[in-house]
């Protein structure tokens, strides 16, 4: 005999308690580390393989399973042959010919092989044979010229230099100049105070905010932050510490202050121009992601121990960094950038860069060295 039928209602219930949970939705850390790894292992974009490296480092892999490092170097590193005798000089173009950014930055492809950890004798594949890191970076001496401790572009060539050498250390130029590290980095640590006069004067005025009006430290790419871990990590050398001492320790409650200012600012933003919300997100995703990545170099570099106001600062930076990635997931464009690299090819790189840079910032902080 058949089994009698349940009133619909009843049905409706067990179907109720039978059915699984909605899923919750990815947590922001999740969102940023796949945004960064789906779409920075493309080996043709050298610039977003970086990126990735400086989430995952050496163990960062290109999508068709070759080392990053060895992606970018084997498709995109040049060579300008040496005279008879000479050395050959080893560089990467800004963009490649349609556009797609190499190293829009003086030496961002060396200090990202530095940083990932590789030493001086790594070798990497070319067309021509190997090349090893310390080739490129006596390339990047050559190349370098001191004025670039003063220029907002210098940040990454700074970086680079500042992790290949140690105080002391001096180098020839290919102009016949002899470039002395200690000068160079001093001049480095003079322009980053002359860039934040602004804001430190406002931090000790007591403003709440003081306005990103594209001067100054706003005239740097990214905002100076990536000017910021440079000159930062140079103190790792206790005999620097000990000579900077209180210029660097205002230069660190700057970046602190800069918190409050500027997330006032985002969240006015957001109300008075709806139409570049997503424009909006990605800055806020920028400049918190990047803030907790500086103070966390900062602090595994140079052994630097936060301030209970300091602390407090990174924690709030980090819900800071949940509550615009999760805002910028809800608009979709997360799930859209190749679309949206289509129509806004600069915001799409962002998106991926930015989230690689995020990414990084929260892993510093969600560590055992995070106390």
């Amino acid at each position: 005999m058949p089994a009698p039928m349940l009133p619909s209602f009843m049905a409706l219930l067990g179907l109720g308690l039978s059915a699984a949970p909605p899923p919750s939705p990815p947590s922001a850390s999740a969102v940023l580390h796949a945004q960064c790894r789906t779409h920075a292992a493309e080996p043709t974009r050298p610039w977003a393989l970086a990126h990735g490296m400086d989430l995952d480092g050496k163990a960062f892999r290109a999508r068709d399973g070759r080392a990053a490092s060895d992606a970018i170097v084997a498709g995109f590193l040049r060579r300008d042959a040496p005279d008879a005798g000479g050395t050959a000089r080893y560089f990467f173009d800004a963009f490649t010919p349609d556009g797609t950014p190499v190293e829009p930055h003086p030496a961002l492809q060396v200090k990202t092989f530095l940083l990932a950890g590789y030493p001086r004798s790594q070798a990497f594949p070319t067309a021509w044979g190997k090349v090893t890191l310390g080739e490129l970076v006596g390339s990047l001496q050559r190349d370098f010229r001191p004025a670039l401790a003063a220029s907002p572009d210098g940040a990454w060539a700074l970086d680079a230099l500042s992790h290949a050498l140690k105080p002391g250390d001096s180098f020839v130029n290919g102009a016949g100049e002899t470039v002395r590290m200690d000068a160079v980095m001093d001049t480095a640590l003079a322009t980053l105070e002359s860039a934040n006069a602004e804001l430190l004067s406002g931090m000790q005025a007591g403003l709440p905010q003081v306005p990103k009006n594209k001067h100054g430290i706003y005239a740097h790419p990214c905002g100076g932050l990536h000017f910021f871990q440079a000159v930062a990590g140079w103190a790792r050398f206790p005999a620097v510490r000990k000579a900077w001492g209180p210029r660097l320790d205002a230069q660190v409650d700057v970046l602190v202050y800069r918190l409050g200012s500027e997330a006032r600012q985002y969240e006015a933003a957001l109300t008075a121009a709806p139409a570049y919300r997503v424009q909006v997100l990605v800055q806020m995703v920028k400049f918190y992601g990047h803030f907790l990545e500086a103070l966390g170099r900062y602090r595994d570099e140079t052994g630097w121990k936060p301030t209970p106001a300091q602390a407090r600062a990174v924690a709030e930076a980090k819900v800071a960094l949940e509550h615009a990635t999760q805002r910028l997931e809800a608009t979709g464009a997360f799930r859209d950038t190749e679309a949206l690299s289509r129509k806004q090819p600069q915001l799409a790189l962002d998106l991926v860069g930015d989230a690689c840079h995020a990414a990084r910032g929260w892993d510093l902080w969600a560590s055992a060295k995070a106390r």
